[in-house]
């Protein structure tokens, strides 16, 4: 028997296809583009995992008088300041605790790591009506509806724990969210991914220690500069969730330990991790650091063949005249939607965040994100290649913080 489709349903499709249909969002124009990028930047939280600002300070002898008070509001220095994060839409970075390698054979990371949070905290004391300590998700949220940044910190390099389990405990009550376990030399708690001497293969014993406590307390993991096999133990070992506060992907570096390979990105989705994604070009780019690296040789050279040292007078002139005839080259905003494209692909939309590396990186930022102001420019990029609004809202803040809930929530058990 031939069947008949009824009239009220040859009715409803022929409505459907007379419907408008809704353009895509990488159909509208590029101007379209821009308005929603800037939109969005200030519609979502935006958190960025690792911004250098108190070691910049730290440098340039940063005090808490009425001269200073107004270098993190708005200054021409560094990446980072209040007005700039703001038209950028920055809410929430984490202020990096750096502690350099040599603390770990001099003495005395504890004691600096102490000094720059107590800075930090200074700077909020100073302008509470502009920023915030950052100690929890739900404080974070609060405080963007307030219309305030919060600054939360992670600790670049876990040697102020010194060989002290208790100083976990410490730190986390001082405000640190993540520690990044190791910087550019192997310390007391794991092998780094820029040192060759491989002292543990690992983790050290006291380093296993240290991160099931991490895990205890509610400590974001960070695996950021780690050796690879340190990266894989932590996975085996962690009971939550890990981050890579600042890290890219080794695709497009090869070689380039510091970046995550593919299946280590994909092994942190699986864990239901996050990479933040490093805006410094030679994270981004393996060509442009070898360009990079060939012209540093060349200019040397001409300091040697002129028998002039780097910091003399005329070392100075033949530099400037050297850097006018070869510009260093850089990555730009595509090169770090690249990356992000590659982490979605490996691991999924859930697992990419941004880590830019800001006041850290010298001046290797890729063009188009050369300070906080620019978040939109990659948010342009992104919808540009059809990132939906709630793709770039886990990109610029749900998937960061689902991790720290998780790390909240299990020490909270």
């Amino acid at each position: 028997m031939k069947k008949t489709i009824p009239l009220f349903l040859l009715l409803g499709l022929f409505l459907i296809a007379c419907m408008p249909q809704k353009k895509a969002i990488s159909d509208q124009s590029d101007e379209a583009l821009r308005k929603l990028a800037d939109e969005l930047a200030q519609k979502y939280i935006i958190t960025d995992g690792h911004v250098d600002l108190p070691y910049r300070l730290r440098v340039k002898n940063f005090r808490l008088d009425k001269e200073y008070l107004g270098i993190p509001i708005e200054t021409d220095e560094g990446d980072f300041d209040y007005v700039r994060a703001k038209k950028g839409g920055l809410d929430v970075p984490f202020m990096s605790i750096y502690i350099p390698s040599r603390y770990q054979k001099d003495g005395g990371a504890k004691e600096i790591a102490d000094t720059l949070i107590d800075m930090i905290n200074g700077i909020i004391e100073v302008h509470p009506d502009k920023f915030a300590h950052g100690n929890s998700v739900a404080a974070v949220e609060k405080h963007f509806k307030e219309g305030k940044i919060s600054l939360p910190y992670g600790m670049e390099n876990g040697a102020p724990i010194e060989d002290d389990l208790a100083n976990v405990a410490y730190f986390h009550k001082r405000g640190i969210r993540y520690i990044t376990l190791t910087h550019s030399k192997d310390n007391q708690i794991c092998d780094s991914s820029y040192d060759t001497t491989g002292t543990w293969q690992g983790l050290s014993p006291f380093g296993r220690e240290v991160v099931l406590e991490m895990n205890r307390v509610g400590i974001m993991v960070d695996v950021s500069h780690i050796s690879d096999k340190t990266f894989y133990q932590v996975m085996d070992l962690t009971k939550v969730p890990v981050i890579a506060s600042h890290s890219s992907c080794r695709k497009f570096t090869p070689g380039f330990e510091r970046n995550m390979s593919d299946a280590m990105i994909k092994r942190l989705g699986e864990n239901g991790g996050v990479i933040q994604i490093n805006f410094g070009s030679t994270f981004l780019d393996g060509e442009v650091q070898k360009q990079n690296d060939k012209n540093r040789e060349k200019m040397m050279a001409i300091l040697q063949d002129n028998d002039v040292t780097y910091d003399s007078e005329k070392g100075k002139e033949l530099i400037e005249e050297f850097r006018k005839n070869n510009p260093s080259l850089f990555a730009d905003v595509k090169t770090v939607a690249n990356h992000i494209d590659n982490v979605v692909k490996v691991a999924g939309i859930d697992h990419v965040g941004l880590g830019s590396d800001y006041d850290g990186v010298g001046d290797s930022l890729p063009t188009g994100l050369k300070d906080v102001s620019q978040y939109p420019n990659l948010l342009f990029e992104l919808l540009k290649r059809g990132y939906s609004e709630e793709d770039i809202a886990k990109i610029c803040y749900k998937n960061v913080f689902r991790v720290w809930r998780q790390a909240e929530e299990f020490a909270s058990k």
